[in-house]
C-alpha cells in the first residue's frame, strides 16, 4: 500500500462512500484488509481489490456479515427467481422470505427439496452469500450455519474462497495474471456474470485507493 491505513480508508470513503463511510463500514474494511496482510501478505493487489468490490456489492456497502433478506415482492421474484417461480407462484409467496428460500433453493446445492427447510437454513449469509448446504459443508459449519455470520470466519470465507476456487471451480488467479486483467469476467469466481459491470468498477475503484496511483 502506497501511504497508511488511514489514508487508504479516506481515498475508498471518497471513492466508494462519497466522502460518508460508516464506522462499521470502516472496520469492516480493516478487517479484511488485516486479514489479507497476515494470510496473503504480498500476494496481488489485483486479487484484493476484487475481494473487497465483491463484499462491498454482497454486502449494499455495509462491509459486515449479512443474511440474506429474501423479502421480495411478486416482482421481483419474477426478475430474480423466474426459473423457480411461475407468475401465479410468484404472487402466492411474494413477502414470504422463508417460503422463498426453500422453493428457491430446495433440491440443489446440496439442500433438500422444498419441505426439507434446508432453502432457508442455508441461506445466503456472510460477507460473499454463500449458499447451499454444500458451500457450508465446505467451510466446516454445515451443523451451525449462523457461524458464517462471525466477522473473523467470514472474512477468511470471503479470501479463502475466492483464492482457490471454493465456491464455483473458478479463482482470482484464472482472470488476473501478469498478461491480463479481467475484471468482469472475475465474477465467475462468485456467480456467473450478475452485476459484473457494477463489482469490475468497485474492483478498479479500489485497486487505485490501493496503489494510490
Amino acid at each position: 500500500m502506497a501511504e497508511g491505513e488511514t489514508d487508504w480508508i479516506r481515498r475508498v470513503s471518497v471513492a466508494l462512500y462519497g466522502g460518508r463511510m460508516s464506522a462499521s463500514a470502516g472496520e469492516g474494511h480493516r478487517a479484511v484488509l488485516h486479514a489479507w496482510q497476515a494470510t496473503v501478505a504480498r500476494g496481488d493487489h489485483r486479487f484484493l481489490s476484487y475481494i473487497l468490490a465483491t463484499a462491498f456489492h454482497e454486502t449494499g456497502g455495509k462491509m459486515q456479515p449479512v443474511a440474506e433478506n429474501l423479502n421480495y415482492s411478486e416482482a421481483g421474484l419474477l426478475r430474480s427467481f423466474a426459473r423457480y417461480f411461475s407468475p401465479a407462484e410468484a404472487k402466492a409467496y411474494a413477502r414470504q422470505p422463508e417460503r422463498i428460500a426453500n422453493r428457491a433453493y430446495g433440491g440443489r446445492m446440496g439442500n433438500g427439496r422444498e419441505d426439507s427447510g434446508d432453502g432457508w437454513r442455508y441461506r445466503g449469509r456472510d460477507l460473499v452469500q454463500i449458499t447451499g448446504r454444500d458451500n457450508y459443508r465446505r467451510f466446516g459449519i454445515e451443523d451451525c450455519p449462523e457461524r458464517a455470520l462471525e466477522p473473523q470466519r467470514a472474512v477468511s470465507i470471503l479470501i479463502e474462497g475466492m483464492l482457490t476456487g471454493t465456491f464455483t471451480g473458478r479463482r482470482l488467479a484464472d482472470f488476473f495474471d501478469e498478461k491480463r486483467s479481467d475484471w468482469k469476467g472475475a465474477r465467475a469466481v462468485i456467480n456467473g456474470r450478475d452485476r459484473a459491470e457494477d463489482i469490475a468498477r468497485y474492483g478498479r475503484s479500489y485497486l487505485q485507493a490501493l496503489t494510490g496511483a
